[in-house]
């Protein structure tokens, strides 16, 4: 059994590994280093120069993926000093679109990413799903920093992305997403816990490989592990158990779900945004859907929600603004088959026997102003149908978001959009495109993208600060307006419909700051704390008991506050040692 002295010691070594070549002459005496490493006592900036120039040095996406892995594992203070300097360039190789990529390849990949005997995060099949006390127990052996984690993603890896089940090598997406609350919304990165639930897989490419690290069975039918006193995501469970999660647990845990919950989000602060410059009233907007499983009917639920709380409208009426098609056609009530029940919702019962078999028929038959797609089907927006909807709206501006991710399955790109619309489109991807230059005068467009990172670091960060009793769909939504009120006024004069993603850290604290805000005004916040900050800085025309308007509103002594609470990496090696040694302490008295 090791001695408090042992542990104490093994924590300073701790420091001095992540530490690095910056390691003070002290420490390298102290810990009997002198002669075993270079004598060069370099700082983080240099760390910083050299990290960069090795990740620019790789020739392909999954490389650098390769490498950014290893060094978060290496050196936690470094990684995310070099996210939060390069975000633009290294957010894309940590999460969408590679990270598909690397869960496709996870078992082949995974013991060339993390050193032995380094926890990246849960394991869990359902036989341990019974033994969690065992399995944290374990997890938290191997912790440098054993401290009660604040906030997990977990999935089972049925539905990852575009790709399909993917089972354990699911584990890529958590550990992502949970980089980018740190990186883009300042959660501490020792206080996240990444969880995969090894359950089965149903891809027979998986149970056939032999490199496959997960359990080699196929799925069950229903089986979810409960983790109590942290915010919960869910990630990436299949459609048919995704909306029944949401339902069980929302308001029993802290939990949301991301690609119900935070893709309608983030969906609706650029829709709104789109709206506001599309040159025709609301209420005359026609939305046409391809794609009907969670995350798509997920979007049209927060958008239906913008048409109610914004523009006064029974909420019949919004709903009657969408059409959706799916692998079967238009989706109408007397189609003949029988429908999942979240599509039921948004079945067409005015069609008057008219039965759209394809999208072409089905853009014919709505004339939709806007068009989206989470269909995952490459090149399903075609120039003709560009070239339709921007025929169709002369008087309008076409919007037209092709939102699945990867690239590989985005619907069009934004310079196809640009083309056929004559350069009038109103675009929001879900997968990054370049800027386009028109040619006819050297003006350059940026285009958006609905990356749901702009709004899902945010709620976790408000969630875990303020504790609500649980996530509401109105913080939600206060969440999306307050993300359409941060684009700044160059921004607006672009007809960007998102912030600029340089300045993701600075918009995720205001889009906290709204969520928490939101949360006191509902009653579901019992920390005195936040209520009194709260209810004594109330916006203008604003009262915790009105809930006649949700406008993502906060005040500056909120926004200063959550700034002050976001975790940032250290900027010196000095103030590195100085914390750590002091979280030490904290941890033995």
């Amino acid at each position: 059994m090791s001695e408090p002295g042992d542990s104490r010691r093994n924590s300073m070594e701790l420091i001095g590994t992540r530490a690095g070549t910056a390691m003070p002459a002290e420490m390298r005496q102290a810990l009997h280093l002198k002669g075993l490493i270079p004598s060069s006592i370099e700082n983080y900036s240099k760390q910083e120069l050299r990290a960069y120039g090795q990740l620019m040095s790789k020739s392909t996406n999954l490389e650098k993926y390769e490498f950014l892995a290893a060094l978060r594992s290496l050196n936690v203070n470094l990684f995310f000093r070099l996210v939060l300097s390069h975000f633009r360039d290294i957010a894309p190789l940590i999460y969408t679109p590679t990270v598909g990529e690397a869960c496709v390849n996870y078992s082949h990949i995974y013991p060339f990413l993390y050193p032995y005997k380094t926890s990246i995060g849960l394991f869990v099949t359902l036989n341990d799903a019974e033994n969690m006390d065992l399995v944290i127990e374990n997890y938290r052996r191997l912790t440098p920093d054993p401290v009660d984690p604040e906030i997990t993603v977990i999935t089972d890896g049925s539905r990852i992305l575009g790709l399909g089940d993917l089972g354990v090598n699911g584990m890529g997406i958590p550990i992502g997403k949970l980089q980018l609350y740190v990186a883009a919304a300042g959660l501490n990165p020792g206080r996240t816990l990444p969880i995969v639930l090894d359950f089965g897989t149903d891809s027979e490419r998986y149970l056939n490989d032999p490199l496959y690290l997960g359990t080699r069975e196929r799925r069950p039918d229903d089986k979810t592990a409960t983790f109590p006193g942290l915010l919960v995501q869910f990630e990436d469970f299949s459609t048919d158990h995704a909306f029944g999660l949401l339902r069980e647990w929302r308001q029993k845990i802290l939990c949301f779900n991301d690609d119900i919950q935070g893709t309608g989000c983030v969906i609706l602060g650029g829709f709104i945004s789109a709206v506001q410059q599309a040159g025709i009233p609301p209420e005359d907007q026609r939305i046409l859907f391809l794609g009907a499983g969670s995350a798509g009917v997920g979007v049209a639920n927060q958008l239906v929600d913008y048409f109610v709380i914004d523009h006064k409208m029974p909420r019949d009426k919004a709903r009657s603004m969408f059409w959706f098609v799916d692998s079967r056609g238009m989706i109408t009530a007397d189609r003949g088959d029988t429908l999942a029940k979240h599509k039921v919702v948004f079945a067409r019962r005015d069609n008057n026997g008219v039965q759209c078999k394809t999208l072409e028929e089905a853009l014919e038959f709505v004339k939709p102003t806007a068009l989206i797609g989470l269909s995952t089907i490459h090149k399903a927006f075609s120039e003709k149908i560009l070239r339709r909807m921007n025929e169709m709206n002369k008087d309008a501006r076409p919007i037209i978001f092709p939102l699945s991710n990867p690239e590989t399955k985005a619907e069009c790109t934004f310079e196809e959009a640009m083309r056929c619309t004559d350069n009038r489109v109103l675009f929001a991807s879900g997968t990054a495109f370049p800027e386009y230059v028109i040619p006819e005068t050297s003006e350059v467009r940026v285009p958006g993208q609905g990356n749901n990172m702009y709004v899902f670091p945010p709620i976790g960060l408000g969630a875990v600060l303020c504790k609500p009793e649980w996530i509401t769909d109105t913080m939600i939504y206060a969440v999306a307006k307050a993300l359409a009120n941060s684009r700044n006024d160059e921004e607006k004069s672009g007809d960007e419909l998102y912030p600029r993603i340089d300045r993701i850290r600075d918009v995720s604290a205001e889009l906290a700051a709204a969520f928490i805000t939101q949360a006191v005004r509902e009653n579901l916040v019992k920390e005195s704390h936040w209520l009194d900050i709260v209810n004594a800085n109330m916006p203008e025309n604003c009262s915790s008991d009105d809930d006649s308007t949700i406008d993502g509103r906060f005040s500056r002594r909120v926004l200063g506050e959550v700034k002050t609470l976001m975790w940032k990496p250290a900027a010196s090696v000095e103030q590195y040692i100085v914390e750590s040694i002091t979280n030490i302490n904290a941890d033995e008295m």
